[in-house]
């Protein structure tokens, strides 16, 4: 199995207009069949070991509606494990809330109760030394086993320890592989084998069809690649690629974007020497594609309505030579903090940062004042959920639905300040079609006075017409899903006021 790159500071759920959505909800297993196991914990001691850290983490999240990758932050930088341990514990968290609902169709047939009538703590515990036992091959099933069994001890007592050796060690008699019936509703079957909720694959499959939402649900429990953006004004990809792999790193450019280098096994892309110089920026390749398509000219004038934490915004200057004006606007004072010092690392002068609120916005500029108007319109996060696994578990139709007005009347501020004849790009890191197409044809509808641009750049079309994704007639947008380039899956539009 790939690397999994251990986290950044960034929340785990899709932005709302004021930041990150705070509406996480606890992860909800299937329905109890079981045994209770009824001890609290004794009192935690700081984790001496991966399996505890992964242990401690999950529990935040379960518990106290934590952000994973933030959690997990937290426990990474406090503890002092190596960088196998390190990786190990990444795996266990991310892995473990990714397969969440095949993990609890097996135990609840071998726990009595489960889940809710299991103590939290216990059930995350049980969770993870399954995960371990059916997906991770290079960790021995009898230390897994022993291993969650002195967790046990140590946070439990000899009844709870008990339990867990009997559970996995009955597992590994019998097999770790879930057996789901194949004669299952399509939706069901996926739901349980690709571990995504049953709600989500039926709208999937009434979106894309069967084999793509399948398809679409195994790409959400995959490790996502570790990407960087090449800063032209600094390098360029050759003579990056050619340093990356001198000093032993794995790298190979990418297939989707002439801006990319993808990495295999190199740690945090954040903290080497490249990085600081401001030679790179950790960035996933569709995202790149956005101020690609948006294709912005020296000397222009660009406002990015929502744009923290920087990187859509940095990549326009860069596109622009650092010649002309991009405003970097986000309503977070602490995010147009976090833009400063991406701007400052990477030596980009033109970068104007903004604190507004995206839907005022029109009270700060005078209407249709910019060439290129970019919303990265808050969205569910739904193309993203390899990086961030409880985003599935945690969202709703209901979100969904509030996500898509939301967005409308964005498109509608944000349209406002295009000049005639500039351009306007809606995108998200969504494949929620409420929040992607019906936006923009509803939006386009009810504004003759813009159209569909398919005047993309050709370096941008190119992959996506071998991949054969683009829509035909070609309107100027696409959807790129998780399973096309092993990206993240994007919406990206690009319209012209006539």
């Amino acid at each position: 199995m790939a690397e999994r790159q251990s986290p950044g500071a960034k929340p785990a759920n899709g932005k709302t207009r004021n930041g990150k959505s705070a509406n996480a909800k606890q992860a909800k297993g299937k329905p109890p069949q079981g045994r209770p196991t009824a001890a609290a914990p004794k009192s935690r001691r700081a984790p001496s070991g991966p399996r505890e850290l992964a242990l401690e983490v999950l529990c935040r999240v379960e518990e106290q509606g934590a952000y994973s990758g933030l959690a997990l932050h937290g426990q990474l930088t406090a503890a002092e494990l190596s960088r196998a341990d390190a990786a190990l514990a990444t795996e266990l968290v991310y892995g473990t809330i990714q397969r969440l609902n095949t993990i609890d169709y097996v135990l609840a047939s071998r726990v009595k109760g489960w889940p809710r009538k299991v103590e939290p703590w216990v059930r995350c515990l049980l969770r993870l030394s399954y995960y371990q036992l059916q997906w991770l091959d290079r960790i021995p099933a009898h230390a897994a086993v022993d291993e969650a069994v002195r967790i046990a001890k140590k946070r439990g007592h000899a009844g709870i320890a008990g339990l867990v050796n009997g559970v996995l060690r009955g597992l590994l008699r019998e097999g770790t592989e879930p057996a789901i019936p194949a004669d299952l509703p399509a939706a069901e079957r996926i739901s349980l084998a690709q571990s995504h909720p049953r709600w989500l694959v039926e709208r999937w499959i009434a979106a894309y069809g069967e084999e793509t939402a399948e398809a679409i649900c195994r790409a959400g429990n995959e490790p996502p690649h570790a990407s960087v953006r090449v800063n032209r004004l600094s390098t360029d990809r050759r003579a990056m690629l050619d340093e990356m792999a001198h000093a032993g790193l794995f790298v190979r450019p990418s297939p989707l974007t002439p801006d990319a280098i993808l990495a295999e096994k190199a740690g945090n892309l954040a903290d080497m020497p490249w990085y600081r110089d401001g030679r790179y920026t950790v960035q996933d390749e569709s995202s790149m594609l956005v101020a690609a398509v948006a294709d912005p000219k020296p000397g222009m004038s660009v406002l990015d309505c929502c744009a923290a934490p920087g990187g859509k915004s940095t990549h326009l200057a860069e596109i622009m030579g650092n010649r002309g004006t991009v405003v970097a606007n986000d309503v977070h004072e602490h995010k147009r903090a976090l833009i400063d010092r991406q701007k400052e690392r990477l030596g980009l002068s033109i970068i104007e940062t903004a604190t507004s609120d995206a839907l005022e916005l029109d009270k700060r500029y005078p209407a249709q004042s910019f060439d290129v108007v970019l919303l990265d319109a808050p969205c569910s996060g739904l193309g993203v959920i390899r990086r961030k696994p409880e985003i599935k578990w945690n969202k709703s139709a209901e979100d969904i639905a509030g996500l898509a007005d939301l967005q409308r009347r964005l498109l509608e501020k944000a349209a406002e300040l295009v000049k005639p004849g500039g351009v306007l790009v809606y995108s998200t890191c969504t494949i929620a079609p409420e929040e992607n197409e019906q936006t923009v044809r509803n939006f386009l509808a009810a504004h003759p006075e813009f159209e569909g641009d398919p005047a993309w750049p050709a370096e941008v079309l190119a992959p996506l017409l071998e991949k054969g994704i683009l829509p035909e007639p070609f309107e100027g947008r696409v959807q790129l899903l998780p399973h096309h380039f092993g990206s993240d899956g994007f919406f990206i539009a690009r319209m012209r006021r006539r």
